[in-house]
């Protein structure tokens, strides 16, 4: 395949044309198609970003669930082939934003309280989970593609999304592959100067160094780590986790000993059982994952050099993110799907904002879901080399999230208030609900609110506040829009026309049906 990327001075995108200038960080825009071969490594990069969520959600499941060894091997592939299906179908019909869709930390806490009031073995357990997604998930499709999700557009200004941003790269700053007890902080550290090397100072050097930083970190740490291990200065009695996570010894034995391929398909655990109250608890987090995709979807559009996402747009996004959690339900994840944060940061880094490579790499997770020694190679990478991959990646994310800032008047005391508040209990609120140890402790406390308490000790609503009181980017997001569109301020002030003037319009962007239909040959008279 030739190399199709535009050179002009112009960078052709489906949401209008940007100057270089304007977009110089992009290597490769929207629209452009790189070789095959490059396209490839570069879409393996992208999922390597998002490895430790796609690793760690299905990890913890099984782990909750007492879920055996073979089919947590399974669990994991069939994250992969979810992936990579969601992947393609958001980047093809949904949005056609270059973002990966994957596995939500959104719905993992209200999914551990499933998994702790239901108290089953895992065959049972698994199957109210599916349920209770494909419930919720069908309010989300609804949400999505009835356009009622896509009218909050005109209320979500520079103000309210910068801090949901921010909090989205922030989230994970306390994750155990970063500031872990006894983290391998040399291997860490190593990791993470490969990275910020191959990027930042040899990108003007090597054009390989500048579009594969992350693949080539990576790379390096694990091998130097695979070195290290085989010479037997890691060890699992030295450098292994009191969790089983590895600090840099490198068990190869799991790759050598996964079956070559496994079985993975719909219903493969059974029919899914419905409970309504463990559907409510999943839609609260649904609903903390439609705002932080919101988040993802003005942030993939600010870095890779487009305007503000249109109303269509997000309507799509949302209801293929729909889409894509009920076929996780019936997969049998255990988990849903949403817009990936970590893959925004690949783009900053790199600049690759292609669709193509994002499809090349969902096609490619697609195949090796299928692969158990695949499988066994991405959970044999040592936490602290995710752990160095998520600071660069979310760091650039909270970045990204800031620089919307420059459409704002800091000048305004409103706006500085909201945005300083929203950022601020978006951090400390989560901190406060980390105390319980289930949502079960947090219902008990509710029951003794004064006057609500009745009403706070509810199952339904207890779980509902406790998801969203949990996650970082739905307690910002929420406190930030509701500031910013009660107190007193100007379009001009929060940003608002600033954007109306970025973004773009509603014909620019087309779904994949009506692109068919208008390159459709106009019809023959027959009288001719």
């Amino acid at each position: 395949m030739t190399d199709q990327r535009d050179t002009s001075d112009e960078l052709r995108t489906d949401g209008g044309d940007v100057s270089r200038e304007e977009a110089s960080f992009v290597e490769y825009g929207i629209e452009d198609k790189p070789p095959l071969g490059e396209s490839i490594f570069l879409g393996v990069q992208h999922y390597l970003t998002m490895i430790g969520a796609t690793v760690a959600i299905p990890l913890i499941l099984a782990g909750l669930m007492e879920m055996p060894p073979a089919e947590t091997a399974r669990l994991v592939g069939t994250f992969f082939v979810v992936s990579g299906v969601a992947t393609l179908a958001q980047t093809t019909i949904g949005n056609r934003y270059p973002i990966v869709q994957g596995g939500t930390f959104a719905l993992l806490a209200p999914a551990i309280a499933i998994i702790l009031a239901h108290g089953g073995p895992w065959e049972t357990t698994i199957l109210q989970l599916q349920g209770a997604i494909i419930a919720a998930a069908l309010i989300q499709v609804v949400l999505g593609y009835s356009g009622l999700l896509g009218k909050l557009k005109y209320y979500l200004s520079p103000v309210v999304i910068a801090p949901v941003i921010v909090l989205i790269g922030l989230s994970l700053v306390d994750v155990g592959d970063v500031t872990r007890v006894g983290q391998n902080w040399w291997l860490l550290g190593l990791t993470l100067f490969l990275i910020i090397l191959f990027s930042q100072y040899l990108d003007q050097y090597s054009r390989y160094a500048k579009l594969f930083p992350v693949l080539l970190g990576i790379a390096t740490a694990w091998i130097l780590a695979g070195i290290l291990t085989a010479a037997g200065i890691y060890t699992q009695e030295t450098h292994v986790a009191e969790d089983g996570s590895s600090l840099g010894y490198i068990d190869t034995s799991l790759i050598a000993e996964a079956p070559l391929v496994q079985p993975i398909y719909p219903l493969q655990w059974g029919i899914p059982e419905f409970t309504l109250a463990f559907a409510i608890g999943i839609f609260a987090g649904v609903v903390a994952s439609m705002v932080e995709s919101i988040g993802d979807y003005y942030a993939v559009a600010r870095i890779s050099g487009l305007g503000a996402p249109s109303e269509k747009r997000i309507n799509h996004g949302i209801g293929m993110e729909g889409l894509g959690n009920i076929f996780a339900g019936i997969m049998g994840t255990g988990n849903g799907s949403t817009s990936y944060g970590e893959n925004i940061g690949a783009i900053g880094i790199t600049g690759v904002a292609s669709r193509y490579v994002v499809q090349i790499g969902a096609i490619v997770m697609l195949i090796v879901g299928f692969l158990g020694p695949f499988g066994a190679l991405i959970v044999s990478i040592p936490s602290p080399i995710v752990g160095a991959l998520y600071i660069a990646m979310f760091g650039q994310i909270a970045a990204v999230g800031l620089s919307n800032l420059k459409f704002v008047d800091l000048d305004a005391s409103r706006n500085v208030f909201i945005i300083g508040i929203a950022l601020f209990l978006g951090l400390a609120l989560p901190n406060y609900f980390a105390n319980f140890e289930s949502p079960g402790d947090f219902q008990a406390l509710a029951e003794g609110a004064a006057v609500i308490g009745p009403v706070l000790g509810q199952q339904v609503v207890s779980d509902t506040i406790f998801v969203i009181g949990s996650t970082t980017m739905a307690v910002g997001g929420l406190i930030a829009f509701i500031l910013d569109n009660t107190v007193s301020g100007s379009r001009e002030e929060r940003g608002l026309a600033q954007w109306e003037d970025l973004s773009e319009d509603e014909s620019e962007f087309q779904t994949v049906f009506e692109r068919f239909r208008s390159d459709e040959p106009a019809p023959v008279d027959s009288a001719d």
